[in-house]
């Protein structure tokens, strides 16, 4: 069967490539054999394969946090999933053709829901919601702040907060992303600068902001920190940046600013099964009613991850890229 593996760090394009290897076999009593339908290509992969993640794997490695199939077999243990169902694999290594894994490790999906977007389900939604609710108490009506908006987490987390009438000042690189934030629901697009908190209590009528979520790191995180009220919340959850969040004494000692970081994989790892699946009922839900989903710009059959690699890394894109490792899907 076809995988994408890496030898060494580095450019992904570069150092990334399909290769043959054995097949995963019949799956043992409690597990499953999955057919990988589709999976994204996600900006904590390209900094895996780069070596710039928090973690480094021991190479050679393969990767990918997520990802949508059909179970092609299932173990004799195995009561309650079945061969033909549809899946995300909580677990991660989903750049292949098939997986095996422990039956505990997929999920049941709809399957009349879009499946390109369960196949980015496990990350970006589940992050977004999650930073949504577990930091700070927010109430309809409130404000949260975020920077890279127009990323996966930021687009969803601007449809989960307005489902939950929660409004949002989303902090974009160029004013060309304002429109399309502001038509899938943002309440105030700004393009960062130096007086970032100015601008926003005018758009915002001087309203206190209790959290702001940052993807980048750097010297944003202390602009970010400006627009928030005394005693509010700094969730950083990436470093598109490659330099490490800042902020100041002002921010920590005179407006009592906390600092704290979410990572889904720690997260997941401590969440009951029955938590997850209630979790991950949800958002299929609003992915089956239309009510979430991402744009996807392209997708790519697994042989050309190396021009899928590029695609993704290309600035300005307008959506997601995704490879179908097994051909098209319907």
């Amino acid at each position: 069967m076809k995988q994408v593996r890496f030898e060494a760090f580095g450019t992904p394009e570069e150092v990334a490539a399909c290769v043959e290897v054995d097949d995963v076999g019949a799956p043992g009593p409690d597990e499953v054999v999955i057919e990988i339908q589709a999976f994204p290509i996600n900006p904590a992969d390209l900094l895996t394969i780069s070596g710039g993640y928090a973690v480094r794997p021991r190479l050679p490695a393969t990767l990918g946090a997520e990802s949508v199939g059909r179970i092609r077999a299932v173990g004799a243990d195995v009561k309650h999933l079945a061969a033909g169902d549809r899946v995300i694999n909580l677990g991660r290594d989903n750049w292949c053709q098939r997986r095996r894994v422990p039956a505990a490790q997929a999920l049941k999906m709809p399957a009349d829901a879009d499946l390109l977007q369960l196949a980015m389900l496990k990350v970006n939604p589940a992050t977004a919601l999650m930073m949504l609710r577990s930091y700070v108490e927010l109430q309809p009506g409130d404000w949260v702040i975020q920077d890279a908006a127009n990323s996966g987490v930021g687009t969803n987390l601007i449809k989960l907060a307005k489902a939950d009438a929660i409004r949002t000042v989303s902090v974009v690189r160029r004013e060309a992303l304002i429109r399309p934030l502001e038509a899938i629901g943002a309440d105030v697009v700004v393009v960062d600068g130096e007086d970032l908190a100015e601008r926003v209590r005018a758009r915002t009528g001087g309203a206190p902001l209790k959290l702001a979520i940052d993807a980048i790191g750097g010297e944003i995180v202390m602009r970010l920190a400006d627009c928030l009220a005394e005693g509010g919340t700094v969730v950083n959850y990436g470093l598109l940046s490659g330099r490490p969040c800042m902020l100041g004494a002002h921010h920590t000692i005179f407006k009592g600013i906390t600092l704290t970081g979410f990572w889904l994989q720690k997260v997941l790892t401590g969440t009951p099964r029955a938590e997850l699946e209630e979790l991950y009922g949800d958002l299929a839900r609003r992915v089956r009613s239309g009510a979430l989903a991402v744009e996807v710009e392209a997708t790519y059959p697994i042989e050309e991850i190396k021009a899928a690699l590029a695609h993704a890394r290309r600035e300005g894109r307008s959506g997601k890229i995704l490879v179908l490792p097994n051909g098209p899907v319907d």
